[in-house]
């Protein structure tokens, strides 16, 4: 019998293998950025839209405690950025940062990667931990997107925070679209057809080997040998303090078994590239964000494994 070691890191490494030949593909093969905005575009718009609307609509949610792993990771959230909140008039002084880098500091201790999620959480437990990690998905997706739109509306200088902006800004939004569609279809049982479903799930299984290779390409490895120290404490936010939150939550909830372990694996993977899109469109630090993506996924490499691994042990 495998030890939990060998199963958790069976699990991550075709996901690692996957972004670095993102990465290779970016220095060898695909070199136009064009290429890459395209795929980019195509994952966030068409395939992974596509996988959220069939996995919420094809979920069972008598056999998921939807309200605890919602509770816990929406918590982790909520909790985090009421706390990074609080303290940020002395962490931007202490990081030297302006409005436009702290938001993507914000953004990257907030978000989270669904592509990495859903790999390592299917990887680890098939199907039924993918209808976990979709479910969690789909409502924590709305919740982040408007905090991040409301912290960078109002620390990036370029547009107040006016509800008319937020609520343009996330009537852009197609996971949120996605996720409306999915929750109404599954709640009224509509009946999809089963053809319309077979052709949104073919969609859905591109989106994470190709949202995993997009993620690859946008690595920036040079900024990697002298990180700044805003970099690292959002990778500690991210990486470390994140997972302990939403640990707590899990089991003050309650939770246990596969959820407590899909709570784990989506509280500790790296920040999501989409926040890059929203900060080049919202007027945040988008070169920064870059940086603190690329530097999150090198350090999930090991994180990732070791908060799984504390999981496992509450599970």
């Amino acid at each position: 019998m495998r030890r939990p070691m060998d199963l958790i890191f069976s699990a991550l490494a075709p996901v690692f293998l996957v972004i670095a030949l993102g990465a290779v593909l970016r220095r060898i093969l695909l070199k136009d950025p064009a290429h890459w905005a395209a795929l980019e575009k195509l994952t966030y718009f068409v395939l992974f839209p596509a996988l959220l609307v069939v996995s919420a609509v094809k979920a069972d949610l008598s056999k998921v405690n939807v309200l605890a792993v919602s509770g816990a990771l929406i918590g982790s959230v909520v909790v985090l950025s009421g706390l990074i909140l609080l303290v940020h008039r002395p962490l931007i002084a202490a990081l030297a940062a302006d409005g436009p880098g702290f938001t993507s500091l914000f953004q990257g201790a907030v978000r989270w990667n669904t592509y990495i999620v859903l790999a390592v959480a299917g990887g680890l437990y098939g199907p039924a931990g993918i209808t976990i990690a979709a479910l969690a998905l789909v409502a924590m997706i709305p919740v982040v997107n408007v905090i991040a739109v409301l912290v960078l509306a109002s620390f990036s200088g370029r547009h107040p925070p006016t509800f008319a902006y937020v609520a343009e800004q996330l009537a852009r939004n197609p996971y949120i679209w996605a996720c409306a569609a999915g929750a109404a279809l599954n709640a009224t049982h509509f009946p999809v057809p089963s053809v319309l479903l077979e052709f949104g799930d073919v969609l859905g299984r591109a989106s994470l080997a190709l949202g995993l290779l997009v993620v690859g390409g946008g690595l920036v490895l040079d900024r990697l040998a002298r990180p700044r120290p805003i970099v690292l404490a959002s990778l500690a936010l991210k990486l470390l303090v994140k997972p302990a939150i939403a640990l707590l939550l899990a089991r003050a909830f309650g939770l246990s078994g596969t959820e407590l372990m899909v709570v784990a694996i989506t509280a500790s993977v790296p920040s999501a590239p989409n926040g890059y899109v929203l900060a080049r469109q919202m007027g945040g630090d988008a070169p920064l964000l870059a940086e603190i993506l690329t530097l999150q996924i090198v350090a999930a490499a090991l994180t990732l494994p070791l908060v799984v691994a504390v999981a496992k042990l509450l599970a």
